[in-house]
């Protein structure tokens, strides 16, 4: 029996959103998108478009009622917001608990909430699916970069969820992965990501629907690299 299969992604930006949507679609998944807002210039056609502020996490599982409803099930599931306040290089506990709150809530919280989701939905799925879910993360799950120790403690809560995650689903045929963009000599990419590399690795992790390594840095051109 065939079904339709689709990707969903939380956090849609243009920057790295944007190209990992065109890859999916190009290898004709149906692409439901959700964010906080969507500009009339983002839209693409063939894509869905559904509201979600993830810092409120009890608004995760409605998004995903919302696209079982429009669209169906998706076997991919791709988490690519990010939040962090920034604090003073030299006092960690200088933000506020408001603003710490609300990176944890959209770092974390809001990512155990679609993966509690999407595992939900990948039990529903034929064998055949992907029954994926990607985290798009960054160096700082290992890194200390003085301003940023907000986003770094939600990064580390969000990676240790995805090995858990991993190591613990192998039998349900789920996949699980926190994705790091690096230089070719292993050395954080920081804000010269690539969108183009996320696409194109993320397609790649959907399709081989067999748990790899749950920590992917990846390099642009190369793919998987382990440093």
């Amino acid at each position: 029996m065939s079904y339709q299969k689709i990707v969903l992604i939380l956090g849609s930006g243009p920057r790295v959103g944007r190209h990992i949507s065109r890859a999916f679609a190009a290898k004709g998944y149906q692409v439901a998108l959700a964010s906080r807002t969507l500009k009339e210039e983002d839209k693409e056609p063939g894509q869905t478009h559904f509201q979600v502020d993830l810092s409120n996490p009890s608004s995760v599982p409605e998004l995903f009622s919302q696209v079982k409803t429009a669209l169906g099930v998706p076997d991919v599931v791709v988490y690519n917001a990010s939040a962090g306040a920034f604090n003073d290089p030299k006092n960690p506990f200088s933000i506020s608990l408001r603003d710490f709150e609300q990176a944890i809530n959209i770092n974390t919280t809001s990512v155990f909430a679609a993966a509690q989701q999407a595992a939900a939905g990948f039990a529903q799925l034929p064998d055949s699916a992907s029954k994926t879910f990607i985290y798009t993360g960054n160096a700082l799950n290992s890194l200390i970069i003085a301003p940023m120790m907000a986003a770094g403690v939600g990064k580390s809560g969000a990676a240790h969820m995805m090995q858990s995650a991993a190591q613990l689903s192998v039998e349900r045929g789920f996949q699980f992965y926190y994705a790091d963009e690096r230089n070719a000599d292993g050395s954080p990419v920081y804000g010269k990501i690539s969108g183009e590399a996320h696409g194109a690795h993320y397609v790649q992790l959907a399709e081989e629907k067999k748990q790899g390594p749950w920590l992917q840095t990846f390099v642009r051109g190369f793919g998987y690299k382990k440093f």
